[in-house]
């Protein structure tokens, strides 16, 4: 082969990691309130964010990352957050191509279907 080195760079890790964790059933979104509220303005305008709530260490040969995550109820908090470690760590495997650390998943929120609507035009109101 030709000699040269490769340069993965950060944010292109937290991408794949981002995309893997989204494809894990019971998974809503990544990151926290803040983030989630900047990746919609994001969206809106058609910036999406694949890495957002996500962070990542990248050395030499390894990777670790941290994965901040809003599942889905009534999903199990356990088998999500294992769905994610898993689905992280074979991206990160495959795609990229390093030897994975460790990838800790925090679970920040939990989504509830009928929260997020906006119904409040359709409350009654209370007074005349």
């Amino acid at each position: 082969g030709t000699a040269g080195k490769t340069t993965i760079d950060d944010t292109v890790v937290s991408k794949v990691a981002g995309i893997a964790a989204r494809e894990v059933n019971g998974v809503h979104s990544l990151g926290g309130g803040a983030a989630r509220a900047i990746g919609a303005l994001r969206d809106r305008i058609g910036q999406h964010d694949h890495g957002q709530g996500v962070k990542v260490e990248v050395g030499e040969k390894q990777v670790a990352a941290d994965v901040v995550i809003v599942a889905e109820y009534p999903v199990s908090l356990q088998e999500v957050a294992d769905g994610v470690r898993s689905s992280v760590a074979r991206a990160l495997q495959q795609i990229v191509g390093m030897e994975v650390a460790e990838v800790n998943v925090t679970v920040q929120d939990v989504f509830i279907p009928g929260d997020d609507d906006d119904n409040d035009d359709k409350k009654e109101s209370r007074v005349e």
